[in-house]
Formats: structure tokens, C-alpha cells, sequence
């Protein structure tokens, strides 16, 4: 974020907010007739000293009753019809202005639902919510009030001039004379109050973060008995805006004050020379009256420089926010990127046997026969780094797959390319330092259609995150990953995910209803209960309004383990094809764990399964398991043949250390 804030900083203000000119364009033609009513009636109001000029010089010199009351009727009529154009002015700006708000924020939205997941790990929530809130609302009012009248008092002070000078030069001269110092004063105040002004916007943005953050840990705050804590912590950020808000305020108010001096100084200057014309004859009454009436009808146009400059630079900043989070990349779609189903697939959720695709050289060795020399032992290059040494007892050393017969043969067709395989499969996180190991390395796993495959690890081995390759919530950094032979990347995001469903670690659930939430997996409304039965969810129907029940913000309402259990219904409610589950259960008893797997296993025949795992239970819902150790696959076997072939294996799954174990039994 700070070297984004410190190349916004070198853009001008102009700049910034000339990019809000696709926004506009539509409303152009109220705009433009909105300044030029705002400039008709400003213009009225300098016609009110040329009136009076003629009061006074006319009926007032001849004492003509008549003539004073006429001219009376003139104001009265010129004030009204300023009123009423100003009136006018603010109805043809009100609604167009407030749909350009709308818009911006719903594009806002709209491009932030489609940035990666890495922007949204690197931006807090809170800088994104002040940017499609506060932001926008200053930009609106900028567009109904400053951005108007900055050309409406530009032309009016031209105008004012005009008058003054045509009235009597030499006085008009004296007014100029602040023109100078004025603009070297707005010229420097622009450039320290536009930093001022993105440091409190990106401070209101860190304090809708605490307070967003504060919120939804409330349960952990009062747990912990953290209250005190946090308020200090709001309370020293609240410290910090409220310095910079009152460093905005002095700003503004020492030019304020300038502004509003300097030129009372001049009017002063130009009364007293004014007077002493009178006195030797050589300017009339009503023509000093008239030019001191149009020199404090100025008053306000000038004065108010300073306010609409801060409003202008607070709005810049605004913008400059704005499209900084707008110009982040969107996820991008290969070129090509393929919209449906390809030739000879069936539609998601169909089982593909491989008879219908053609014969192919076989990739690998059948299943369940003898390695050769070359593949019997991985060379420690070929090893993951902490990863265990082959067993020469068993028939997975170096990480090949584990069979169960060698009389049963990989299919010589498609079947090596159909289902989920990942093929040298790398990734590091776009923000990891230069030279770091990467997270996940040269992964080779192929899990066979209508299979479902258990993902074992350590903490850290980088399971969640290979999951997470399969729906593109990351891009591989190298090797592919390929659905019934088709590469990921080729496709495109939204046909990607109508074929992957998802089932994360921490179950999230939406401020809606429990069947709109389920619903976001798809299906239909019978799907919706079949889901719910084998999520065993049954507690939704004791519910006071059933699936029309509101879970609340987050799901908080509900406790984590029935939360998880609508995350799950809501993987399997659209039948998905390919279903990636991370650590579904955890939040669940034995008892409802145990009825939720005997319903997964009925659901996991039909589609091909990724399943992170920790304990056993999860394991045996699989029809093979991979050991995740250090970034890369170093064993592929079913669960009884890595409990004999592999100690890291059974290590995570007992939690013993089988080796010392089998040290004690020999002594």
C-alpha cells in the first residue's frame, strides 16, 4: 500500500479527477446546463449594484418616491429569480449526480468480486468498505457543489472585474492588486493539504478496518476479556485522525483567513480613494455605491476558493483511492479461453467412463506392477527436501503409486488423462520474497474418474493451498492442472467453477437465509433438501422458519459445527462433477461425523473428490490417499498400504512415532 500512496502523491489533482470523466460523459448536457444556470444567476447578482446605481444617481438625487420603490420592485424581482435559478440549478444536478454514485460503487463492487484472492490477502476490508462509502460520497458532492462553482465563481470574479474596471479603473486597479499573493497562497496550500487530506482518508480507512474486525471477533474480544485492549487500540487510531482532521483544519482555516483579509484589505483601500474622488467631484455618488455593492458581491466568490479548493483536493484523493483499487488486475482469461463443454465430454456431473475416448499410449505403469530400476527408488535430487526415505519394504519407495493388484491395468485410453491431474505442478505467492522456497513444488497427482482421493500433510505442507489451484482462487507458477485432460488455465473461471465445487476449511456463510445459502452451490429446490439430508442438516427444519430462517452475519447465529454442515450441503447441492472438500468435518461429533461420512459416500460414487484430511475417518472415505510433505507428493497409496510403507504416514495418523515404536519392539 505505502509505494501506491507514494505515486499518488506525485499525480495532480487535475489529473485525478479528469479520470471521472466516463462517469459524467452521460450526464454531460445537466451538468453543463446546471453551470450555466448557476452562472446566469450569479451574474443576476452583480446586475443589484447597477440598480442601485441608479437609485441612488436617479430617483434618490431627483427625490422621486416613485422612482425609489420601482427600483426596489427590480431587487426584489432580480433576488427571486437568483434564488429560483440556483433552486433550478441544484433539482437538474440532484438525481443524475446520485445515479453516477451508484454506479461508480456498483462497479466498485462488481470489479472487486473479480480481483484474486491475492488482492484481497494484501488490502484490509476496511480501505475497500471507505472506498465504495466515504470516497464516493465526497466525490458526488464534489460533482454537485464544488466542481460547479469553481466555474461558476471564476466567471463571476471575471465578470465582477469587467464591471469594477468599466465603473472607474483606477479603483479597479487597487482590487487587483491581492491577485498575486492569492494565488501563491492557493498554489501552496493545494500541495500540503492534498497529503493531509490522503493521510485522514487512508486513517478513516484503518479505523473501518478495527471497527469491521472488532465486530465480527466480538465472541474472542469479550472471551478473552479483551474490551480494554481494543478500545485503546480504536482509541489511538481515533487519536491519530482526529491530529490529522485538526492539521487539516488549521490548513484551511490559516487560508481562510488569508483569503478573507487580504482582499478586505483592498476594499478598504479602494473606499478611501473612492471617497476622496466624491469629495473633489470626479466620481459620482451612485457610481462609488455601485462599484463598493459589486466589489462585496464579490466577496464570496473569492472567499470561497479556499473551501472549494479543500473540497477539490479531498476529492482528488477520493478519485486517486478510488481507482487504485479499480485499476488492480482482474483475474484474466487465457485467450481462446473455452465457454463450453469440450467435444466429447459429458455435461458436469455425468460419470465418463474411459471406453469413450480413444487409445493412447500409456503415461505410467500399470497399476499394481513391480517399479523398475528407475522409478523402484527416487535419488535424493528427486526427493522433497524433509521428506522420508523410501522403505525398501515397500512398493511405494520414491513416491510411486500403490496398487492393489498387479493384474489390474491403468487403461491404455483417456482414462490417464480423465478425472483431476496435476502435472509438475509449482507455486509461490506472487508476494514471496525473491529467492524463497516455493510452497508447493513438482506436483504429479492423478486422481482417476469417479475417484476420491484423501490429501494428507503436516501443518503447513501446503494442502489448502493446493486445493485451492484446482477452482483458480490461485494460478499455478508452473506445470498445469487439467479436467479430463482439459488444462485449467484454457478454460474460463466461470465454467471452471460451474464444474468444481468447493467446501472450505472455515465455513462462510452470507447475512441471508439458510436456503439461500445452501442455494449458492446451485441445484434445484429438491437438490436443496437432498443436500441438507446428507450434510445431515437436519436441525434447519427445527428452525422457527425452516431454509427461510436468517443465519445472521457470518452464520454467528449458528454453531460451528452446523455451520460447517451448510457449507457442505452447499458443495454437493449442484451435483458437481468434481467436488474439492477441504477438511469438511472438523467442526463435528463422532456421532454426526459418522452419519454426514455415511451420506458423503453415497454422494463421493458419483464425482471425483480431493478431500484435505486430518484424522482417519476422513481418510477411509477414500479410495486412495496422498502424502503432501514439504511442497511435494512423496507417497500415493491406499490408507493400509501407507500405514505400512510409510512412517511420516502413520505418524499423522496416529500421532506415535512408529519408528521408535518399531526400535522398542526389537529390543
Amino acid at each position: 500500500m505505502s509505494e501506491t500512496h507514494a505515486a499518488i502523491k506525485d499525480q495532480s489533482a487535475t489529473r485525478s479527477l479528469l479520470r471521472l470523466w466516463p462517469y459524467v460523459r452521460p450526464i454531460r448536457t445537466r451538468l453543463f446546463s446546471a453551470a450555466f444556470v448557476a452562472i446566469v444567476a450569479s451574474c443576476l447578482g452583480l446586475v443589484i449594484p447597477l440598480v442601485l446605481k441608479w437609485i441612488v444617481d436617479g430617483p434618490v438625487a431627483d427625490r422621486d418616491p416613485g422612482g425609489v420603490w420601482l427600483g426596489a420592485l427590480y431587487l426584489l424581482l432580480l433576488g427571486l429569480a437568483e434564488a429560483a435559478l440556483f433552486g433550478y440549478r441544484r433539482w437538474l444536478v440532484a438525481r443524475p449526480l446520485a445515479s453516477v454514485e451508484a454506479e461508480m460503487r456498483a462497479d466498485l463492487y462488481r470489479h472487486v468480486q473479480r480481483l484474486p484472492v491475492s488482492f484481497h490477502d494484501r488490502w484490509a476490508s476496511g480501505q475497500l468498505l471507505s472506498r465504495g462509502t466515504t470516497d464516493l460520497m465526497l466525490l458526488r458532492m464534489f460533482l454537485a457543489f464544488p466542481l460547479t462553482f469553481l466555474v461558476v465563481n471564476a466567471v463571476t470574479i471575471l465578470a465582477g472585474f469587467a464591471i469594477l474596471l468599466s465603473q472607474q479603473w483606477s479603483l479597479g486597479l487597487v482590487l487587483l492588486v491581492p491577485v498575486i499573493p492569492l494565488v501563491v497562497l492557493c498554489s501552496l496550500f493545494e500541495t500540503r493539504y492534498s497529503l493531509v487530506a490522503r493521510q485522514a482518508q487512508d486513517q478513516v480507512g484503518d479505523l473501518t478496518t478495527v471497527v469491521e474486525e472488532s465486530v465480527l471477533g466480538i465472541r474472542i474480544i469479550k472471551g478473552f476479556g479483551q474490551h480494554r485492549s481494543q478500545a485503546l487500540a480504536f482509541r489511538e487510531l481515533s487519536e491519530r485522525l482526529r491530529g490529522t482532521e485538526l492539521a487539516k483544519a488549521r490548513l484551511l482555516a490559516g487560508l481562510w483567513g488569508l483569503i478573507t483579509t487580504i482582499p478586505e484589505l483592498a476594499i478598504g483601500a479602494a473606499l478611501v480613494l473612492g471617497t476622496v474622488q466624491v469629495a473633489d467631484g470626479d466620481l459620482s455618488a451612485g457610481t462609488l455605491v455601485a462599484f463598493l455593492s459589486t466589489a462585496l458581491a464579490l466577496r464570496w466568490p473569492v472567499e470561497s476558493i479556499g473551501f472549494l479548493l479543500a473540497m477539490s483536493q479531498e476529492s482528488a484523493t477520493a478519485t486517486a483511492r478510488f481507482f487504485e483499487a479499480m485499476d488492480a488486475q482482474e483475474e484474466a482469461e487465457a485467450p481462446g479461453a473455452s465457454t463450453s463443454h469440450p467435444p466429447g465430454k459429458l455435461p458436469p456431473g455425468t460419470h465418463q467412463g474411459p471406453s469413450s475416448l480413444e487409445p493412447l499410449e500409456p503415461l505410467e505403469p500399470p497399476r499394481g506392477s513391480a517399479p523398475g530400476p528407475a522409478s523402484a527408488a527416487a535419488s535424493p535430487a528427486d526427493r522433497a527436501p524433509g521428506a522420508l526415505p523410501p522403505d525398501p519394504r515397500s512398493s511405494n519407495a520414491g513416491g510411486a503409486e500403490l496398487g492393489s493388484s498387479s493384474a489390474e491395468l491403468e487403461p491404455r485410453a483417456a482414462g490417464r488423462t480423465a478425472g483431476i491431474r496435476f502435472e509438475g505442478v509449482a507455486f509461490r505467492y506472487p508476494d514471496a520474497a525473491d529467492g524463497s522456497a516455493p510452497v508447493l513444488a513438482r506436483i504429479d497427482l492423478h486422481i482417476r474418474p469417479g475417484e476420491t482421493m484423501a490429501l494428507v500433510g503436516g501443518t503447513g505442507s501446503g494442502k489448502t493451498t493446493l486445493t485451492a489451484l484446482v477452482p483458480r482462487l490461485h494460478e499455478v507458477s508452473g506445470g498445469r492442472i487439467t479436467l479430463d485432460g482439459e488444462d485449467i488455465a484454457h478454460m474460463t473461471r466461470d465454467r471452471l467453477r460451474g464444474l468444481v465445487s468447493v467446501a472450505f476449511e472455515e465455513p462462510t456463510l452470507f447475512s441471508a437465509t439458510v436456503g439461500e445459502n445452501v442455494a449458492m452451490g446451485g441445484g434445484s429446490p429438491d437438490d436443496l433438501e437432498r443436500a441438507l439430508d446428507i450434510a445431515q442438516a437436519q436441525f434447519v427444519r427445527r428452525l422457527p422458519q425452516g431454509v427461510d430462517t436468517q443465519v445472521g452475519e457470518q452464520g454467528l447465529s449458528l454453531s460451528g459445527g452446523q455451520r460447517q454442515r451448510l457449507a457442505l450441503a452447499r458443495a454437493v447441492v449442484g451435483r458437481p462433477r468434481f467436488l474439492i472438500l477441504d477438511d469438511p468435518l472438523s467442526a463435528l461429533d463422532v456421532h454426526t461425523e459418522a452419519l454426514v461420512e455415511a451420506a458423503l459416500r453415497r454422494v463421493l460414487q458419483d464425482t471425483t473428490a480431493l478431500v484435505v484430511a486430518h484424522r482417519p475417518s476422513t481418510v477411509l472415505l477414500a479410495d486412495r490417499v496422498a502424502l503432501l510433505s514439504e511442497g511435494r507428493i512423496s507417497a500415493v497409496g491406499t490408507h493400509q498400504e501407507l500405514l505400512r510403507g510409510s512412517a511420516e504416514y502413520a505418524w499423522l495418523m496416529s500421532g506415535a512415532d512408529v519408528r521408535h515404536d518399531e526400535g522398542e519392539d526389537r529390543r
